[in-house]
């Protein structure tokens, strides 16, 4: 689904400037304090952002507003517009746009509040649940973001509105996406290498880790490897190791034990990077990461706290290019 960038715009410019309607109605107003607030009335068979008082002129402000505000309009009782994804789903993807606009206390806020308003129908529930978890928890979703979804799924894992099987799937998620959370210790395991040897992730000692969980024979893990051959932030890190200081090493690791198809693409792997496979399996056994898709890339500090989990190409060479 595109994103309705005019919406996103307008939004925005709803923050800064007076503009308070997207609705051609006139919506009736209340004296609270002697401030004008707007009275949210819900809108049927669209979707309409809500009216920020005028009485708020600062930015961040108007963003808290409206962030917690956003759904006041919608009307979570009429299941059809379960079926109207360019109505639903599309406020749905500029909801999760404009959650970058203010603290994560208040985004934290905004989507328990969320929930509870489609709590006023179970279809509709579910149909959130699932824009969610598509949306913040999916490997292959631009907007991906689990500091996003765990307060959600604090939410889901007890609702009575939904499936014994639905709340077990989002109780197992809840726990996958609490490990390896950024500015924590991540999870330490122990690799070989082709000569037989083993070591510890911790034993590692680099000012930085790229640790990239990738899985032979896969064609995206090929292409991404290849990405970071070519990345001139990484080689430029890479460049700067020398006997006395490691300033990144990169740990390119098969959670899998199997040997031989692991060594048959040792070939592959450039010689500055460490090639290992988890030989007692403990990776996946214990869970020890929450390895959704081929391959994974995790940024570690020094101590091995997380610095980005999960994380994309872009996101590592934006972290290099400035530190």
């Amino acid at each position: 689904m595109k994103h309705n960038l005019s919406i996103i715009a307008l939004a925005g410019s709803m923050l800064i400037t007076g503009f308070s309607c997207l609705s051609s109605k006139k919506a009736q107003t209340e004296s609270v304090e002697e401030k004008q607030i707007p009275v949210q009335t819900v809108v049927p068979d669209t979707f309409v952002l809500p009216q920020i008082p005028e009485i708020m002129k600062e930015p961040e402000e108007r963003a808290g507003y409206l962030v917690m505000h956003y759904w006041d309009r919608f009307d979570f009782a009429d299941r059809n517009l379960i079926r109207r994804p360019e109505i639903t789903e599309q406020a749905f993807v500029d909801y999760i746009n404009i959650l970058g606009y203010v603290p994560k206390e208040n985004a934290d806020a905004s989507l328990r509040y969320a929930l509870q308003k489609a709590e006023a129908d179970t279809m509709m529930y579910v149909h959130f649940t699932e824009l969610f978890e598509k949306y913040l928890y999916d490997p292959n979703s631009p907007f991906r973001n689990e500091e996003y979804y765990l307060p959600v799924l604090q939410e889901v894992v007890n609702s009575p509105l939904l499936t014994e099987e639905r709340r077990s799937r989002y109780g197992f998620q809840q726990e996958m996406a609490r490990k390896n959370r950024v500015g924590e210790s991540a999870n330490d395991f122990t690799y070989t290498v082709s000569s037989g040897e083993s070591f510890r992730l911790y034993d590692l000692k680099s000012e930085y880790t790229l640790l990239m969980f990738t899985n032979p024979g896969c064609s995206t893990c090929a292409a991404v490897t290849e990405r970071l051959k070519e990345s001139k932030e990484l080689r430029d890190a890479l460049s700067m190791n020398s006997p006395s200081r490691t300033m990144i090493t990169i740990l390119a690791l098969s959670p899998d034990n199997d040997y031989a198809e692991w060594s048959a693409h040792l070939p592959e792997m450039p010689l500055q990077w460490i090639y290992a496979y988890d030989k007692s399996g403990e990776i996946m056994t214990k869970r020890l990461y929450d390895i959704r898709a081929f391959p994974s890339l995790y940024l570690l500090s020094k101590d091995k706290k997380v610095i980005l989990k999960d994380t994309s190409i872009e996101a590592i060479e934006s972290f290099f290019a400035v530190h």
